[in-house]
């Protein structure tokens, strides 16, 4: 079942802002079985906006449109749609209502911007009446027409909680459609691409996507099916097969992360962690400590950013500065185990490096980075070179650091440096 989805604005198509909902929305749709055969983009203009609409009707089986609901003057998305569809703009006394409360709650007076809000095409239905969230629909032609906020949490809370279990029911007959994600960190688009350039015609119906999400790839697996048992078994086939290809690289599947599952293979070992970091500056603890639960094994961290820091802190002999500099192997192996004395965890984790775009030289290029890992009785280290901006820089370094826990607690070799 194919529909399309129009997401309006100026601050969309002047770049000012990046869109959130069409990939949200479009997500959930094929993810529920519907196909999405067209994301159009419009401005806040009376014209190009009631075109896009009625070509939308004439081409699909459902339409949903975001953005422009709102009460300032360029939210036009009623009036816009009440003209194309040729309806009469009438008060939803229902939305009057929850509008005219909702503004009391908050101490603000009924104003016609905000009951511009409650005048919508006639024979529309208000989505979510017991909530905040405006939101309306209707039925022109046999097509179900959507129109959602632009704010992406309220949008999303609609979307799910509404506009989905309505096209289910809707559309009954709707296939099963089933997607995966393997999430792989350590392998460039094109070396990927060779691993898996003789699978071609193994996979049957499954489509295959590749995605760069930096630092990371992204392999999607997506079937469209009648059964759902023979879907999902095809699927799994299909992964196995690449899997066997790429191995250890797969470090995740679906909404998990490399910090998520760092966190997981932690807490199921009964592992404490923590953390020094130099060049990346608390980003390592801070992507540990986002995930929830994460006290049960991140005893804490701290960021050594001077020579003197190093040395007061974890232990790092200035003898040692002085022979190899801060960005060398010898440094992070005693700042991982001088963390690991002072916090009093299982392993411990260091990082120092040159991120940029200044402070590189001939011997220590800008990108130079040298992790270490303490765990039992050994303290494991690497030097590696990333390219790109500073925060480019950062975001690697703090993805392969956590990537050395991961391949450790796995028994899998650590990713080779430079």
């Amino acid at each position: 079942m194919h529909g399309e989805i129009v997401t309006t604005g100026n601050e969309l198509t002047s770049g000012s802002v990046q869109d959130q909902n069409a990939w949200y929305a479009a997500g959930r749709l094929t993810a529920a079985g519907f196909q999405v055969v067209r994301i159009t983009f419009v401005g806040d203009d009376f014209e190009m906006l009631s075109e896009t609409l009625t070509r939308a009707l004439e081409r699909s089986r459902f339409v949903i449109v975001t953005g422009g609901l709102g009460a300032t003057s360029d939210d036009i998305t009623n009036e816009i749609a009440a003209r194309a569809l040729n309806r009469p703009l009438c008060l939803d006394r229902q939305m009057f209502d929850r509008i005219k409360s909702h503004a009391r709650k908050r101490g603000m007076e009924m104003t016609p911007p905000l009951e511009k809000m409650a005048w919508t095409p006639e024979g529309s239905r208000m989505l979510n009446p017991e909530g905040s969230s405006c939101g309306f629909y209707l039925v022109e032609n046999r097509i179900p027409l959507y129109f959602l906020p632009g704010v992406p949490e309220e949008m999303r809370n609609l979307m799910d909680k509404f506009v989905l279990p309505d096209l289910q029911e809707r559309f009954r007959e709707a296939p099963v459609m089933r997607r995966r994600v393997l999430k792989l960190y350590g392998l460039t688009e094109p070396e990927i691409a060779q691993r898996l350039d003789d699978l071609s015609g193994r996979t049957g119906n499954v489509l295959l996507g590749f995605y760069p999400r930096f630092p990371e790839n992204h392999i999607t697996l997506s079937l469209r099916g009648d059964d759902a048992r023979s879907v999902a078994d095809e699927l799994s086939r299909v992964e196995e097969e690449i899997r066997r290809r790429v191995g250890g690289y797969v470090f995740a599947m679906g909404k998990d992360t490399m910090e998520s599952v760092v966190g997981r293979l932690l807490s199921e070992k009964g592992l404490t962690l923590c953390v020094a970091e130099s060049c990346t500056g608390g980003f390592i603890g801070h992507r540990l400590t986002n995930v929830a639960g994460s006290s049960r094994y991140f005893t804490g961290g701290v960021i050594v950013y001077s020579n003197s820091a190093k040395t007061a802190l974890l232990g790092v002999r200035p003898g040692t500065l002085r022979a190899h500099g801060a960005v060398s192997d010898e440094t992070a192996r005693e700042m991982a185990q001088g963390a690991r004395e002072v916090h009093d965890a299982d392993m411990a984790l260091a990082v120092t490096g040159i991120a940029g775009p200044e402070g590189g030289t001939r011997e220590k290029p800008v990108g130079t980075v040298h992790l270490a890992l303490a765990a039992g009785r050994e303290v494991f280290s690497g030097k590696y070179r990333f390219r790109g901006t500073r925060d480019q820089v950062k975001q690697n370094a703090s993805t392969m650091a956590l990537d050395y826990i991961r391949r450790y607690l796995n028994g899998d070799p650590f990713l080779p440096g430079i």
